[in-house]
């Protein structure tokens, strides 16, 4: 079982997702964790972040240069979430080799643990502002039902993820499925890759 071998069971993963959307949103950023919870804390940060700087290009009043300026910050933050998938993948793959799990031949899955783990992310944010807008003092009672009516969906698709994950998470210490990190590539941050960029220098 992954407890066994070092990687957290997931629903300590969501918690830990949960709770510090709320801390955040109340006190300075840290990361007090090691290990996988770190990575995972420090990967949960980026999307705090991206989440926050997509809020203000969508702000009527914002000017082009502060457009500009968020959307270079969103790059960069969804640059290194990005990273951070792959280096929880990574950190799992390590586990597993040290354990001396393989699952060599066996099925893979169409989306590894780090990804899925970025999507938990994602709806641990969508539900802390969901529920924000829900206890809004100038909302309508129709603007409360359809926002309450979404925290259920919500939920109800992150009961679905994290089962689901830690069932994978299952299988591939027992050996029943491989896990592989891929390599997402990205090409628009590359100075090397990204037309855009290599033609301005020319």
């Amino acid at each position: 079982m992954p407890n066994a071998l070092s990687f957290p069971a997931i629903a300590e993963l969501t918690q830990l997702q949960i709770d510090t959307v709320d801390l955040w949103h109340r006190e300075p950023i840290e990361n007090p964790y090691e290990g996988i919870k770190s990575l995972v804390c420090q990967q949960h940060e980026f999307n705090y972040r991206l989440w926050h700087e997509e809020d203000k290009a969508r702000s009527p009043s914002a000017t082009d240069q502060e457009i500009a300026t968020v959307k270079r910050a969103i790059d960069g933050f969804n640059q290194a979430r990005n990273d951070m998938i792959e280096k929880v993948d990574d950190a799992l793959t390590i586990i597993l080799c040290d354990a001396g799990v393989s699952a060599a031949g066996g099925p893979i899955n169409t989306e590894t643990p780090g990804s899925a783990i970025d999507r938990l992310s994602i709806m641990s944010l969508r539900l802390y502002h969901y529920r924000e807008q829900a206890d809004r003092a100038d909302a309508d009672e129709s603007h409360r039902a359809k926002v309450n009516e979404r925290i259920a969906l919500c939920e109800q698709q992150h009961t679905d993820l994290s089962t689901s994950l830690q069932q994978l998470l299952d299988d591939i210490f027992a050996g029943r499925k491989q896990h592989r990190t891929y390599r997402q590539m990205k090409m628009y941050n590359d100075p090397t890759l990204n037309p855009s960029i290599y033609d301005a220098k020319k």
